[in-house]
């Protein structure tokens, strides 16, 4: 496997990547620790509903998304906001209309985000896309040595991860000291966050005149959004408690949650018919430790000058957060996998 192209990580950066190879007519293999594909991508379904436990969202302006949704004839639908917002304050009291947290003029397909990587995996080669594939270690000339004691060597390895899980990689020889310093300065988006999606039979909260929109000074939700599917309604909303206060409180956090959706949209948002709940700081594959303490604003990513490839280097640091746009969203990880495509195909002979 000495003259193919080994990716490590299955998320978005990772499957598009392997897409643009096998179009290429390049082989390749992708790796991937978890014991699915999408990365930070995460979607649950419930009959014939969806429920994105990840990113949720694309935007007008992001290209990459909109072709990959066209070319995969998904369907894209508005984020829901027609009515009032919602406002909790610090001591219970819900304000209608003071709500600062709209998301009016997002949109998200139909089938979650999942649906993308479905449609991505599903046209790539069979047996090409490996799961619980965890890359232990990954040598100069390109061997890749895995927690299951296998090892092979390829012409090009792509780290299509978080800078800071390819940090936690042991690389022979190690990497200088420069290098895993700019991997590990780099904040994984959205990594110390936790997301709750509360599901019911209809979507009552529209009945009332409310677009499902709240923020709150109490929490543990301090944003929360309609995220109804096909059928019925569902509620998401992000936790406001940081990832070292709620490490080990799963249900309690939940139950605290369902608790607020009852005071803000009434009783019968305390009756949930499913919960589903993740925690990203807890996912190996997506945070490290650095990565519990909350991010106050969105970094100002791309790729610093010390993580260009050196020259005769097999080695390449691809994902949103290098991406040279839109970092740390999914538009930048397709960004991210343009770039890797360009550097594989630039060093590949002929």
């Amino acid at each position: 496997m000495s003259g193919s192209v080994a990716i490590v990580g299955g998320g978005l950066t990772g499957l598009a990547l392997a897409d643009r190879l096998h179009a290429a007519g390049i082989d390749f293999q992708l790796f991937e620790a978890r014991d699915r594909l999408g990365g930070r991508i995460s979607t649950a379904r419930r009959g014939a509903d969806w429920f994105d436990l990840g990113p949720s969202w694309f935007w007008p302006g992001q290209p990459r998304m909109a072709a990959l949704v066209q070319r995969f004839g998904l369907n894209v639908i508005a984020q829901y906001s027609e009515g009032a917002q919602l406002y909790e304050t610090a001591k219970e009291e819900v304000i209608r209309d003071r709500g600062f947290a709209s998301m009016q003029g997002s949109l998200r397909v139909h089938g979650g985000m999942g649906a993308i990587v479905e449609a991505l995996a599903s046209a790539l080669p069979l047996g090409s896309a490996e799961t619980g594939r965890a890359v232990q270690s990954i040598s100069a000339d390109g061997t890749i040595s895995f927690a299951d004691h296998g090892a092979c060597t390829f012409g090009r390895v792509v780290l299509a991860v978080p800078p800071r899980v390819a940090a936690e990689i042991a690389f022979a020889p190690e990497l200088p000291h420069h290098v895993q310093s700019a991997l590990c300065g780099i904040p994984t988006w959205m990594a110390g966050h936790a997301k709750l999606v509360a599901v019911y039979d209809s979507a009552f909260w529209r009945d009332d005149g409310l677009s499902g929109d709240a923020s709150s000074q109490l929490g543990p939700l301090a944003e929360i959004h309609d995220a109804s599917a096909t059928t019925g309604g569902a509620l998401f909303g992000f936790v406001g408690v940081p990832a070292t206060a709620r490490a080990g409180q799963r249900d309690a956090v939940i139950d605290a949650s369902v608790a607020q959706l009852g005071r803000l949209f009434g009783a019968r948002a305390m009756k949930p018919l499913a919960v589903y709940y993740t925690d990203w700081a807890e996912e190996v594959g997506t945070a490290v430790a650095a990565d519990r303490a909350p991010l106050m604003h969105h970094p100002a990513y791309g790729r610093p000058t010390v993580l260009d490839p050196a020259e005769g280097s097999r080695i390449y640091f691809a994902s949103s957060e290098l991406a040279p746009e839109m970092g740390g969203y999914l538009e930048g990880a397709l960004a991210a996998a343009d770039e890797a495509a360009g550097w594989v195909l630039g060093m590949m002979p002929g």
